[in-house]
């Protein structure tokens, strides 16, 4: 445990009452960054975790999204994840292969860490954003966030620790808790409580939520090996992050957790294998590597896990919500499981915050369903699309696809150039990144304009109220991002345009309004409007010619009051 938790955690004791503003069940990534979130806006936090303190977190996740990064360097992590998890001149590209060390069809160029940065001309190098995704596996990002969470003076985690029942009312929220190692008990009261305990949750039942949608989609074995081997084994062909192995035996995926010698091995079944035990899992990891019986490995851990496309009826119950997993369940391509979670919770935190902190109604906290809810609808219909064409795709493998004949060389040609186009949307998924907006909030100022359409690869950068604001780097050469307050943030694109009564009214009410003067060559085209009013999660609340006619009716909109 942490020194700094430990201390905590002693002051702490069981069998008595402990007060919290906010309350997080689940210390997964999701609810570690709920936590510091919420903890850089000046809210004290609990968060309860049934693991050990430091326990390895399981190999599910591999990649960070721009926008989860973007998160991560506000909240001043960025470089350190930056360089964790593979070498940092290791290729982060996709390689689709007959099996992973057959034939390579085709690849999908993505720059390893050490060219993150600089790297041009690729379909993964044009990101309109400070901070490009990251490809790195969990047992590598959690250790971070938890050491970062943990050094919080307003985060207190409390391992081993089971949430055992929720209750509420008009003034409170309460947990009982359970020590899972010596059976003491404990009583949390909370402003409110965010259930980050995933797909099983406790409190997306104790909310009375239920789930709906495509219970089963397609069912994998994943298993994490050690296979000092398999790299020199591969070696015909450039390293690559993940390795798709597509042939007529078996599909699946292998993905380089450190480089050298784990590896995590998904085995795709297919519709005419509808049990976990019908298919041998050594088999078909070998059939995927391309290797015999000769070839050892070590299993780590193995899962089995079903596909899904379910959404929660309900992301909120007055004083307690769910996030991430708890509420929402999809097959994680495009990376977006997690990184949507990570969304769910930044959304969510800086509207407790601001009431919590008293510049906002409790209405506000209304925004949170009305803003999320349809966009994991939305998110979780892109994945299912694209497992559905990845399904058809690895089903219609040629029986020729490993032949060296003309016939052979035409259809891995044909595949190669499907593969490519159908995966390279997932893979530099532009549109999930920065394409999605929220048109049905209650504090948002629409305008009347649709926002522009996007897909999971694509999107054109907007400021209709509800998208994210357009990234720009400034003439001192700062992200126009790492210039945001912690509040509102007010883009002034004509400097002779007066903003002090909508600053006036912002005090008034104890908003807190960052005024960021922008040239117009620095906005390279992106602004069009000569004032827009940025939320502290980078979506647009409003945006106009001049300072609002009425700027406290704009402001009671934006903070609840008005509803």
């Amino acid at each position: 445990m942490h020194a700094a938790q430990a201390a905590k955690f002693a002051a702490l004791g069981w069998r008595q009452t402990v007060r919290t503003q906010v309350l997080i069940v689940g210390a997964g990534p999701v609810g570690l960054t709920a936590a510091m979130d919420l903890a850089s806006r000046g809210i004290d936090v609990v968060v309860a975790e049934i693991r050990h303190a430091g326990d390895p977190p399981n190999v599910k996740c591999n990649h960070v999204s721009a926008r989860s990064m973007e998160v991560f360097r506000r909240l001043g992590m960025a470089t350190k994840l930056r360089d964790a998890g593979l070498p940092a001149d290791f290729p982060n590209d996709c390689s689709y292969r007959t099996t992973a060390t057959g034939i390579e069809l085709c690849r999908i160029d993505i720059p390893s860490r050490a060219r993150r940065y600089s790297a041009t001309g690729g379909p993964d190098t044009w990101w309109p954003t400070p901070e490009p995704p990251h490809r790195i596996n969990q047992v590598y990002l959690e250790p971070i966030l938890f050491s970062h969470a943990a050094a919080q003076a307003g985060i207190t985690i409390l391992a081993r620790t089971e949430i055992t029942e929720i209750e509420q009312d008009d003034d409170h929220a309460v947990a009982r808790a359970r020590n899972l190692d010596s059976g003491e008990t404990l009583r949390i009261e909370a402003s409110f409580i965010i259930g980050c305990d995933g797909s099983r949750s406790l409190v997306r039942k104790a909310i009375g939520a239920s789930l709906s949608g495509t219970p089963v989609i397609q069912r994998v074995q994943s298993t994490f090996i050690e296979a000092p081997q398999l790299k020199e084994l591969m070696g015909a062909h450039k390293p690559a992050w993940m390795v798709l192995s597509l042939n007529p035996r078996r599909s699946g995926t292998t993905v380089a957790i450190d480089g050298h010698d784990r590896w995590l091995i998904h085995n795709h079944l297919r519709p005419d294998e509808p049990e976990f035990d019908s298919v041998d899992r050594d088999w078909s990891i070998r059939a995927i590597l391309g290797v015999d019986e000769r070839f050892e490995y070590k299993i780590v851990s193995k899962e089995d896990w079903v596909g899904r496309r379910l959404v929660a009826n309900r992301f909120r119950d007055r004083r307690v919500f769910i996030c991430g997993d708890a509420a929402h369940l999809w097959m994680p391509y495009a990376g977006y499981g997690m990184n949507a979670g990570i969304a769910d919770a930044v959304d969510l935190c800086w509207q407790l915050a601001a009431h919590l902190n008293g510049w906002a109604s409790a209405a506000m906290l209304d925004a949170y369903e009305a803003e999320r809810q349809p966009i994991t609808d939305q998110v979780s219909r892109f994945a299912m699309d694209h497992a559905m064409k990845m399904m058809a795709q690895r089903g219609g493998v040629s029986a020729e696809i490993e032949d060296h004949t003309p016939r052979g060389h035409a259809a891995r040609a044909a595949l190669a150039k499907a593969a490519y186009d159908l995966n390279v949307q997932q893979y530099c998924c532009a549109g999930l990144n920065f394409g999605y907006y929220y048109d049905t909030s209650p504090i948002i100022a629409y305008d009347g304009e649709t926002p522009p359409v996007y897909a999971m690869g694509s999107f054109t950068p907007s400021t209709v109220p509800g998208a994210r604001a357009p990234h720009v780097f400034l003439r001192d050469g700062r992200s126009l991002y790492d210039a945001f307050g912690t509040g509102y943030n007010l883009l002034r694109f004509d400097p002779a345009i007066d903003v002090a009564r909508l600053q006036s009214a912002a005090e008034a009410r104890g908003v807190p309004l960052t005024l960021i003067d922008i040239a117009p060559d620095e906005a390279n085209g992106a602004y069009a409007e000569k004032l827009v009013l940025v939320r502290p999660d980078q979506h647009i609340a409003w945006r106009g010619q001049a300072t609002p006619e009425d700027p406290q009716a704009l402001l009671a909109r934006l903070t609840g009051v008005a509803a």
